[in-house]
C-alpha cells in the first residue's frame, strides 16, 4: 500500500489564468514566491480566446506593478481600439474610427499570457494539477486534492479558477446562472482577402450588429481573422439540443435565426471554416460577497463572474491580482489583515461592474436594439 504525498507550499494559486498568472507574478516582483495549480496538460492544450481591451485604471496599472508594461506596449493590435454599431440591415449607425486613440488597447490574449508565463521562475506552474477537493484544516490552513492523488497544504489558499471555481465553496454558496444569452463563436479567416465587403463593414475593431433580441458581434484579432460572437436569447438548454460536432447542420440552425439579416453579417457564420463553438453566458448575482474566511481567498471570474458586455472581466482579474499581491506584501506575517483589506475594496468595485455588464447585456438584447447601445456609448464619450 502506497501513501499518497504531502507537499507544503505558504501560498497556492489555483487557475493559470490571466488573474492567477498576474498574482504570482507580482507576488515574485516582491520576493514571495507562489505556486499555481491548473488543470490544463500544458500551457498550449486550448485556445485562451481572442482579442481583449485593457484598460489604463485596472489591467494596465497591473502590468506596471508586474514591471511588464513595456512588453506589453511591444502587443498592442495597431487600429483595434475602433467601434462600430450596426443594425441587422449593415447599416453602421455609429463609428469610432480612430482605433489608437483612448486608454483601453487591444491586445491578443495569448500574446498576454505568453507575456506573464515568460515573467515567472520555471516550475511556478504546476501543469496538470487539477484540484478535486479542498477542505480547511483550521488555523486558516488548507488541503488540496489533486486528481493525480496527491495532496498538499497550504497558509494562504487563492482560487482564481474561473466561473466553476472548485475553491469558492469554501466562501460562499452562490453558482453561476444562466443570464439567458448564448454565444456560438466562429472564425471568418482571411477576412480581408477572402471576405472584403464584410470585413470592411465590421471594420479594424469591434462591431456589435444587434436587432430583434439577437446579435453577431466580432472582433479583428492580429493575424486578420474575424472573430465573430453569434449571440442568441435561448434557453438554458437550447445549446444541448444542437448537433454541434455536425458543423453544417449546426451552421444551419443558428443561422435560421438570422434570417433577414443582411448577407454580409450572416457570412461571419455562413462562410466560417472551422468548428462553432457554443457558449452558454453565466453570471455570479450582482453584489457577491462572503464573510472573511480565514486563509482563502477568491479573484476574478471565481469571485465576480459576470457577462462580457462590460469588458471588465479580464481587467478586474489583473487588477483583483494587483490589489491582492500589493495587500500581501505590505503586510508581511499578518495575511488576514492583507486578505480584509483585499475584500474590502474588491466587492463595491465588483458590484458596480457586475450591475454594469448586466445593465449592457439587457441594452444589447431588447426590442429597441441597437438603440440603447448607442446611446450608452454616448454617454461613456461625454463622461470620458
Amino acid at each position: 500500500m502506497t501513501t499518497a504525498t504531502t507537499h507544503h507550499h505558504p501560498i497556492t494559486v489555483v487557475g493559470a489564468g490571466l488573474g492567477g498568472l498576474t498574482l504570482a507574478r507580482i507576488l515574485h516582483v516582491h520576493g514571495i514566491e507562489a505556486v499555481v495549480l491548473d488543470l490544463d496538460a500544458s500551457p498550449t492544450a486550448r485556445h485562451q480566446g481572442g482579442m481583449l481591451d485593457l484598460h489604463e485604471d485596472s489591467a494596465q496599472l497591473a502590468l506596471r506593478a508586474a514591471g511588464l508594461y513595456e512588453e506589453f506596449l511591444a502587443i498592442i493590435h495597431p487600429g483595434g481600439q475602433a467601434m462600430r454599431i450596426i443594425d441587422r440591415h449593415g447599416t453602421v449607425l455609429l463609428a469610432d474610427k480612430d482605433g489608437d486613440s483612448g486608454g483601453r488597447p487591444e491586445v491578443n490574449r495569448n500574446d498576454l499570457r505568453r507575456i506573464l508565463l515568460d515573467s515567472l521562475p520555471a516550475g511556478t506552474v504546476r501543469w496538470g494539477a487539477k484540484v478535486t477537493a479542498a477542505r480547511p484544516l483550521g488555523g486558516g490552513r488548507h488541503e488540496l486534492r489533486l486528481a493525480d492523488g496527491t495532496t498538499l497544504t497550504t497558509d494562504l489558499l487563492v482560487g482564481a479558477d474561473g466561473a466553476w471555481s472548485r475553491i469558492r465553496p469554501l466562501l460562499s454558496d452562490a453558482v453561476p446562472a444562466y443570464t439567458g444569452v448564448s454565444f456560438v463563436e466562429a472564425d471568418l479567416r482571411d477576412a480581408a482577402v477572402r471576405h472584403p465587403a464584410t470585413a470592411e463593414l465590421a471594420g479594424g475593431g469591434m462591431m456589435f450588429a444587434l436587432g430583434d433580441n439577437r446579435g453577431i458581434l466580432s472582433h479583428r484579432e492580429t493575424d486578420g481573422t474575424l472573430h465573430a460572437y453569434v449571440a442568441l436569447r435561448v434557453p438554458e438548454d437550447w445549446a444541448a439540443g444542437v448537433d454541434f460536432t455536425d458543423t453544417e447542420a449546426a451552421r444551419a440552425e443558428v443561422l435560421h435565426h438570422f434570417e433577414g439579416w443582411d448577407d454580409r453579417l450572416r457570412a461571419m457564420l455562413a462562410d466560417a471554416r472551422g468548428a462553432l463553438v457554443p457558449r452558454p453566458i453565466h453570471a455570479l448575482p450582482v453584489g457577491h460577497r462572503w464573510q472573511r474566511t480565514a486563509g482563502v481567498t477568491l479573484l476574478g471570474d471565481a469571485a465576480h463572474l459576470m457577462s462580457p458586455f462590460a469588458g471588465e472581466g479580464a481587467n478586474l482579474a489583473m487588477l483583483d491580482a494587483a490589489e491582492l499581491a500589493a495587500a500581501i506584501a505590505a503586510r508581511p506575517g499578518d495575511t488576514e489583515a492583507a486578505l480584509a483589506q483585499y475584500e474590502k475594496a474588491l466587492f463595491p468595485r465588483s458590484e458596480a461592474s457586475a450591475a454594469e455588464s448586466a445593465g449592457n447585456l439587457d441594452l444589447c438584447f431588447d426590442e429597441n436594439a441597437p438603440r440603447g447601445l448607442i446611446e450608452r456609448m454616448a454617454a461613456y464619450q461625454a463622461s470620458a
